[in-house]
């Protein structure tokens, strides 16, 4: 049966009911939960059997992967290598609505990228519950959008979540609706930022990031292994 946890959509999020999320995450678990842009599932970095419980739901193939939500860039630049354009276009997107594709780390299991390229999508989102989860988990959360696969239509609330995913869930996050539209994916391919699907997130200003003197931090440039 199918936890379903309600939580105020703003502000801090109840620490209880992030705890009992976060355990069902720890035990292999599959969550649904709101983002900045719609609903979306996901897992822990290294629940394999949550991940096929995923790709089953979504009908996805095994050349689709799946996205890292991390809590902050700082985070982010253990599992993907920021170039200085990547770091500079992660900074101006960075919380929001948005996945950005970089080339994988090491510590990131080739299972989880582009078999050919290894890549991987990064997200920080500025949803405060998506946040915490992040935060609770204490590792990446492994994350794809909650779109119905007969029906390419996106889930914006708990009850279109249960009606369409409900058997592959184990816990859902009851908040209020989300936007209409997935995140916006861009990929930094060399210099060259790349629009690889537009959603929630705006273009205005984005695919023409300026050049700028500043280094990014070693940190922000991945731990290169």
């Amino acid at each position: 049966m199918t936890l379903r946890l309600a939580i105020e959509p703003w502000g801090t999020p109840s620490p209880r009911k992030i705890q009992q999320a976060v355990e069902v995450l720890h035990a292999g678990g599959v969550a649904a939960y709101p983002t900045d842009s719609i609903y979306a599932l996901g897992c822990a970095i290294e629940a394999r059997d949550a991940i096929e419980k995923i790709y089953r739901a979504k009908n996805m193939h095994k050349n689709q992967r799946l996205a890292l939500i991390c809590p902050d860039l700082s985070t982010a630049s253990e599992f993907g290598l920021f170039s200085q354009t990547a770091f500079r276009l992660a900074q101006r997107i960075f919380p929001g609505p948005y996945t950005l594709v970089v080339p994988a780390t090491r510590v990131v299991p080739r299972t989880l990228t582009d078999a050919k390229r290894r890549t991987v999508g990064i997200r920080v989102t500025s949803h405060p519950i998506a946040q915490a989860l992040a935060h609770g988990l204490g590792r990446p959360l492994l994350t794809t959008s909650a779109i119905v696969p007969d029906t390419g239509e996106p889930c914006r609330d708990a009850e279109e979540i249960l009606e369409a995913f409900g058997t592959f869930v184990d816990v859902v996050i009851d908040a209020e609706q989300t936007p209409a539209e997935p995140s916006t994916v861009l990929e930094v391919d060399g210099e060259e930022i790349k629009l690889l699907r537009q959603g929630q997130g705006s273009l205005e200003g984005i695919l023409d990031v300026e050049e700028t003197p500043e280094e990014p931090t070693a940190a922000a440039r991945g731990r290169r292994r």
